[in-house]
């Protein structure tokens, strides 16, 4: 009856186990997206494809098991209220810029991040969203510090009040 019984657990953990692989396998076609455009400070418009964050656990898979990430696309994470924000790169693999962007829009600080890390990374100052691209992208296509991103066009009624 013991055998049996921890058969049948094991069982149970292995077929978990197994779906929450699955799922993180496939985890970009569980975002939506949109399309932001950032304005530079010398004028400029560049354009990026976003998958958006919104809820909790959205924000919290984020960019993980992912094995690619093409310049000029990344994943945009909204919160509710500006805040200290605190990223990690657990079972992310794939080298990531992140940009702390307050709430009109304006990016406050852009940082770099190693895959997998577990060194958290903190804004310096209360933000409202972070957006993540392919590590040294912002530099690469002159988007810097004080340049503006459109928020206005993300869907901010699916935040919870």
């Amino acid at each position: 009856m013991i055998s049996n019984k921890r058969t049948f657990l094991l069982c149970v953990g292995l077929c978990l186990a197994s779906l929450f692989f699955q799922s993180s396998c496939f985890l970009s076609k569980s975002f939506k997206t949109t399309r932001l455009s950032i304005a530079t400070a010398g004028g400029k418009i560049i354009p990026i494809l976003v998958e958006i964050a919104v809820t909790e656990e959205e924000r919290s898979k984020g960019l993980m098991f992912r094995k690619e990430l093409e310049d000029g696309k990344g994943m945009i994470f909204l919160f509710e209220k500006d805040q200290i924000m605190s990223f990690w790169m657990k079972n992310t693999l794939v080298p990531l810029s992140i940009a702390f962007i307050l709430s009109d829009g304006r990016i406050a600080e852009i940082r770099d991040m190693e895959p997998r890390s577990l060194a958290s990374v903190n804004s310096e100052r209360s933000c409202r969203y972070a957006l993540e691209a392919p590590k040294g992208w912002f530099d690469k296509v002159g988007v810097g510090v004080g340049d503006r991103v459109s928020v206005e066009s993300l869907p901010l009624e699916n935040l919870a009040q």
